[in-house]
């Protein structure tokens, strides 16, 4: 029921070319796609031409002054996004430009103005022992409360719904979307389509029994071989990180759905941190937590890409399974391609991963300093940020309950803590993008409903495909 624009995107350009009835409303889509779609494409292609480095170019420009720019506040000119915004809702984009704005407009310069106080003066800003380290964890706080709330929410839901179905004398009658107990609650009233594609994805489901033997049938794998591969990983901390991954990856699956966003680089750092700790500097705890980042990076980044093709073939009236089977062969292929690839690279640059090279790798110092952190452990953390983040992670579970208890009239109107979440270590330059995109739709539906309905999402994919 949640949004995946991505995956609704590529559902809508299948759909546009393979729907059988409705053939002139279609045609006029499908233009009016390609038209978005050329437009997008020409509009990145000529923005090329004027990216000379880093930093640089139309998605850099300053649009609200050099101050703003400095606090990631401007328009990067991203079709893409503005697509992407057209196609969530408006409370998603609301809710990531309020965290945009609450970070990096108010915290953020509030924090730096403590620089020799709570942390070194002398740090850059990049370092996890400075201004970074409350961008990253405060996100992942506020993403962790937002994420297990929810879990719980929903798992209390389908345990129920089960319990009344196994007690109801009717339970075999024909699932509808209204009896859906894991509905989203802002989840507009279905249509018939929408109820038909639904039990068609429910017919061709994957057996629970399948889905369980296959990931302990993993897990254990995963176990066996990787100590060998890294000897300081060892077998009881990949053991608790398929413990812990399902939970995670619920979260990451629930965040990429409302704001296509995959958190997969989060949750990694968490496992950075985690294990670095456990592991210790005397046990090789930067190899080991950097491994383990690895592992919880592929379990969590899997689930969102999974669920966005589920929600495509929802969309399509596509098999499960054979959605399932095609990301086992695609995963298949990535084991040969990708070390083939890295190999490519390895051998063809001495310099790969070094600093001013061609291939710089700047993620790489951000993930060894993160593993480095990890070894020294909570205490080398800049000051109050563990406070904050105990604050944050409590804020995002008060605001979810507080949205829940309101009447639905109201409580639509409550901003999304994981949607506030993700800008606060991306900045906020996007969400002015899809805030843009919103108020393109918005004004277009007070223009001409009609059309809005009939063409937006073929707009938006447009712009996103291109």
């Amino acid at each position: 029921q949640l949004t995946y624009p991505s995956g609704t995107a590529t559902a809508h350009l299948i759909n546009s070319f393979h729907t059988p009835q409705g053939a002139k409303l279609a045609k006029k889509q499908v233009r009016m796609l390609g038209r978005f779609f050329s437009f997008s494409f020409l509009w990145s292609f000529f923005q090329w031409f004027f990216t000379g480095g880093d930093n640089c170019g139309f998605s850099n420009f300053p649009t609200f002054g050099l101050k703003a720019y400095q606090y990631k506040f401007y328009f990067d000119f991203s079709a893409t996004y503005v697509g992407v915004g057209m196609i969530c809702p408006y409370i998603i984009n609301i809710s990531v430009l309020l965290g945009g704005i609450l970070s990096w407009g108010i915290m953020w310069p509030l924090i730096e103005t403590k620089k020799g106080d709570w942390f070194p003066a002398d740090v850059e800003s990049s370092s996890m022992h400075g201004p970074q380290a409350y961008k990253v964890f405060i996100a992942v706080a506020i993403i962790l409360g937002d994420g297990l709330y929810n879990f719980c929410k929903v798992l209390s839901r389908t345990l129920s719904g089960l319990f009344v179905q196994l007690r109801s004398t009717s339970s075999r009658a024909s699932f509808t979307v209204e009896e859906d107990p894991t509905a989203s609650p802002y989840s507009p009233k279905q249509s018939y389509d929408d109820q038909r594609r639904t039990r068609f994805f429910l017919k061709d489901q994957i057996p629970t029994w399948f889905a369980m033997g296959g990931y302990i049938i993993i897990a254990a794998t995963s176990t066996a071989i990787l100590p060998h591969m890294f000897h300081q990983l060892r077998w009881y901390y990949i053991l608790v990180i398929y413990i812990c991954a399902p939970v995670l990856a619920f979260c990451n699956a629930y965040g990429a759905g409302l704001t296509d966003w995959s958190l997969a680089s989060t949750y990694g750092k968490l496992a950075i941190f985690t294990i670095g700790a456990w592991a210790g500097s005397e046990h090789g705890g930067m190899l080991a937590g950097l491994a383990a980042c690895g592992v919880m990076m592929s379990i969590v980044s899997t689930a969102s890409d999974l669920t966005q093709d589920f929600k495509t073939g929802y969309l399509t009236l596509s098999s499960p399974r054979s959605m399932f089977i095609s990301q086992v062969i695609g995963t298949a292929m990535g084991c040969v391609v990708s070390p083939c690839v890295f190999w490519l690279f390895y051998n063809a640059f001495d310099d790969l991963g070094l600093p001013n090279s061609e291939y710089p790798a700047p993620f790489a110092t951000v993930y060894r300093s993160m593993a480095k952190l990890g070894v020294e452990g909570v205490a080398s953390l800049p000051r109050e940020c563990l406070v904050l983040c105990y604050a944050f992670f409590g804020v995002a579970i008060l605001v979810n309950i507080v949205k829940d208890s309101l009447p639905s009239r109201w409580g639509r109107f409550v901003p999304l803590p994981m949607a506030m979440a993700i800008p606060f270590f991306l900045g906020p330059y996007f969400a002015i993008d899809m805030c843009v995109g919103s108020l393109v739709l918005f004004v277009w539906e007070r223009v001409d409903a009609a059309k809005a309905g009939a063409f937006g999402t073929a707009v938006a994919s447009g712009l996103i495909c291109g």
